[in-house]
């Protein structure tokens, strides 16, 4: 079996951080997360008359589905979303060695940073007739 070995005996890799700021973040997360359920999404699909299967089309899956005193169905859609982003000033180096006897990990920083959280709900009813047809919607939207 030969030994690769490298010029030098080390390899250091750094990756300076730093430049975003959380709401740089927190946008491109939005960004990626663009299919999920939102007010916009059910005021701008959701219509009366609406079969089931085009309400779990575009809505996905309830979370509860119940029935009332006459039997007819109401969906529950209830989502909770938590933001939570982080800032940091300055910049970071994290350092990876490696030799050809072993390796290390090296790391340095010298910044501050700052920290927020939010939390979002989403509660979204839909009543259906008894022919299974959207006979009525709500929703109710909160952010703390």
């Amino acid at each position: 079996m030969s030994r690769v070995s490298f010029a030098g005996s080390f390899i250091l890799i750094a990756t300076i951080l730093g430049g975003c700021t959380a709401s740089d973040h927190v946008q491109d997360v939005r960004a990626e997360d663009a299919d999920r359920l939102t007010v916009g999404t059910v005021q701008r699909e959701i219509r009366l008359g609406m079969s089931g299967a085009e309400v779990a089309e575009v809505l996905g899956a309830p979370n509860i589905v119940t029935t009332d005193e006459e039997r007819r169905e109401t969906w529950i859609y209830d989502k909770i979303s938590s933001e939570v982003a982080y800032s940091r000033s300055g910049g970071a180096i994290v350092g990876l060695l490696f030799s050809s006897s072993g390796g290390g990990l090296g790391a340095g920083s010298k910044s501050a940073g700052a920290s927020s959280t939010s939390q979002r709900t989403l509660t979204v009813v839909i009543r259906f007739d008894e022919n299974d047809m959207v006979r009525d919607f709500s929703y109710h939207s909160s952010s703390f």
